[in-house]
């Protein structure tokens, strides 16, 4: 079999970096003569994680639209055209037969690129309300991937794969027990243990709910890993102090372990947290973040919510709702049962596989 070079586009945050770096590793596996080069934008953190993952990438000066501040947006159009002229260098020299985007700033400009060429081009849209550029580049595609039914709304039918969101190897083949996950958080392996996340820099909303109600959550028989992100870290220290059953700290390395200790789970509902909970099949209360783009954390929330897999509390309503909805859940063990089990029926293990398998398919 021919030695295949493919160029990998996207980045910005890990949800799409890890499923990026996910599907590269499929693919060698498939084919270990492919040859793989990422393209990212300068500055993001894809400059660093796919090189740690054995894999070279070329930046982008490329930036996206500032919605908040329109004065930063003055020199967007140049920037477009810069980048435009460095992926044509980066296609000159790599020679790609296909392109795979993953979302992110650097993935229309490379994507559009190679369409204009005549490529092969593939898309994964890890949303359940896709984006703009995605929507856009899915009229020429080749195949576009998605996470959920019910995308024919944003993308051509016939070029739709449910694929599921690739999730990283050691959450999707989690070998960690309970009792020994909630030993390593320093836990009684015999409480109950709700799992507290709101993304790599917490979420404020989330934080202070839960912080405000810890007493309700501590005396209902819970214990706590709470995930706070650096910012409001010091406040939880202050408010965790000379009590047990609480393990707390800004980041959580080993989310494996954490899935695995989890009895129940709070959590925004970005699409690559609401992938690991199906896996992990824990019962969990979304708080969407509502300023997500096209409201999407509120889309991916609810559809897990139309298949009686979770319960959603709006963030204006955490403040007052959340602790009471996650105290009368852990009362609901038919609830709960029900939540497992509609959790792991959505789950897809084999995503990476799959994408990779119909990349080498049109391509070889």
């Amino acid at each position: 079999m021919r030695s295949v070079r493919i160029i990998i586009a996207g980045g910005g945050t890990g949800g799409h970096i890890f499923p990026a770096i996910a599907v590269a590793n499929a693919i060698k596996q498939q084919q270990p003569s492919a040859e793989i080069l990422f393209v990212g934008a300068k500055g993001k953190m894809e400059m660093e994680k796919v090189p740690q993952a054995g894999y070279a990438i070329k930046g982008l000066d490329i930036a996206g639209f500032n919605r908040s501040h329109w004065w930063k947006n003055i020199l967007l159009p140049f920037k477009l055209v810069k980048s435009f002229l460095q992926v044509r260098s980066i296609f000159s020299s790599f020679k790609p037969d296909a392109a795979f985007g993953v979302g992110g700033y650097s993935s229309y400009p490379v994507l559009k690129y190679a369409q204009v060429k005549k490529l092969p081009t593939f898309l994964h849209e890890s949303n359940a309300f896709a984006g703009k550029a995605n929507m856009m580049l899915g009229k020429k595609a080749s195949s576009v991937f998605v996470a959920t039914e019910g995308m024919e709304k944003f993308f051509p039918a016939d070029k739709l794969i449910v694929s599921g969101n690739p999730v990283r190897k050691q959450i999707a083949e989690n070998k960690h027990n309970a009792w020994e996950a909630k030993q390593a958080f320093g836990l009684d392996n015999t409480k109950p243990a709700l799992l507290v996340i709101g993304g790599s820099l917490g979420a404020r909303t989330i934080n202070e709910a839960v912080c405000a109600g810890l007493e309700k959550i501590v005396n209902s028989g819970w214990h706590l890993i709470w995930q706070t992100g650096k910012p409001f870290a010091e406040t939880a220290q202050q408010a965790v102090a000379n009590k047990t059953g609480i393990w707390q700290n800004d980041f959580i390395t080993a989310m494996d372990q954490a899935y695995a200790a989890a009895d129940m789970i709070i959590s925004r509902s970005g699409a690559m947290s609401v992938a690991e909970i199906c896996m992990a099949a824990k019962p969990v209360v979304f708080v969407p973040f509502p300023f997500a783009a096209e409201d999407h954390q509120t889309a991916n929330a609810m559809a897990l919510v139309q298949h009686d897999a979770a319960l959603l509390v709006k963030d204006a309503a955490a403040a007052k709702d959340l602790v009471d909805t996650v105290v009368e859940l852990g009362k609901n063990t038919s609830l709960q049962q029900t939540m497992k089990e509609k959790l792991a029926a959505l789950a897809k293990y084999d995503a990476d596989a799959v994408i990779a398998k119909k990349i080498l398919e049109t391509i070889n």
